[in-house]
């Protein structure tokens, strides 16, 4: 089998990519950065070096492919987000109807099936109603729910501030972490055992906030950490201050403010996977406690 993998050696591309290989299948991975290469083909793997923003050469790219994983890449404070999810989902079809693929996996998110009111993830749905309404492509849309990398974003609040937070944590929080991701993914695109347009919740472990401050300040010897909850003014300034633009701190909010109210994780709830292997306590320990130290 032929497959064309999106996002690089990213968290969740890399895993995929070895092990793609590892059972015998060609891989072409897409970067944008020329320097991966190398690294690209030492796995085993063909790298073609290029923007998922260039229709053309993603058509190129996607040649010979038999299944595609797709990820819809970040891009700083982009202007007009929801839009440029959809340039680049628009982009990722043309070249799977170029090429006659039938099998497309999306790294999608909790919430995406919502539409409206969660923030970074409303494109997330244009992306899978898109894919859905191809002719002949079957898709697989995953849908982890928060990220354990997403905690990194908090070592500059401990440490200048001695607290972790937002405007959510009162209640449960799903977390998952990417090698859980990477071993779905994996076996989807091993298995291609779907048809028409399918949902998979993905997920590592769930706790509080203040569960979380707790697990992650044992790890780094600060276990008095508390998690604040943040009014959503308060979130958005704080976004703002440490140099998010408007459009973002603004969205980002917005998907706090739902998973505060319950909707963004009410799906996920309904339809509650098995738990990945990855638990709070292993990224504590073996990352997040790391990372932290080496942070100034």
């Amino acid at each position: 089998m032929n497959y064309l993998i999106t996002g690089s050696l990213g968290h969740t591309s890399k895993p995929i990519v070895e092990g793609l290989i590892k059972a015998g299948n060609r891989v072409t991975v897409i970067t944008s950065n020329p320097t991966n290469a190398e690294a690209i083909e030492a796995l085993g793997a063909k790298a073609a070096v290029g923007s998922v923003e260039d229709a053309d050469f993603l058509t190129e790219a996607f040649a010979e492919a038999d299944a595609a994983y797709l990820i819809i890449p970040p891009k700083g404070n982009v202007s007009g987000w929801r839009a440029f999810q959809n340039q680049i989902i628009d982009n990722y079809i043309a070249a799977l109807e170029a090429n006659d693929i039938r099998f497309a996996v999306l790294l999608s998110s909790v919430g995406a099936d919502l539409g409206q009111g969660v923030g970074p993830v409303d494109g997330l749905y244009d992306a899978e109603q898109k894919l859905a309404n191809v002719p002949g492509l079957n898709s697989k849309f995953l849908r982890p729910s928060y990220f354990m990398y997403n905690l990194f974003g908090m070592i500059g609040m401990i440490k200048n501030m001695g607290i972790m937070g937002s405007n959510f944590g009162a209640d449960t929080l799903v977390l998952t972490h990417t090698d859980d991701i990477a071993e779905v993914a994996l076996h989807e695109l091993l298995t291609l055992g779907f048809t028409g347009h399918q949902v998979r919740y993905i997920a590592s472990d769930e706790r509080t906030g203040a569960e979380i401050a707790q697990v992650l300040g044992e790890a780094i010897g600060k276990p008095e950490t508390p998690w604040i909850v943040f009014s959503d003014a308060q979130s958005l300034e704080g976004m703002k201050g440490v140099g998010m633009s408007e459009e973002m701190a603004v969205s980002y909010t917005t998907m706090g403010k739902s998973i505060r109210e319950g909707t963004m994780q009410a799906d996920f709830f309904k339809n509650k996977p098995a738990y990945g292997n990855t638990k709070l306590e292993d990224f504590a320990k073996n990352e997040f406690a790391p990372a932290f130290g080496a942070q100034g």
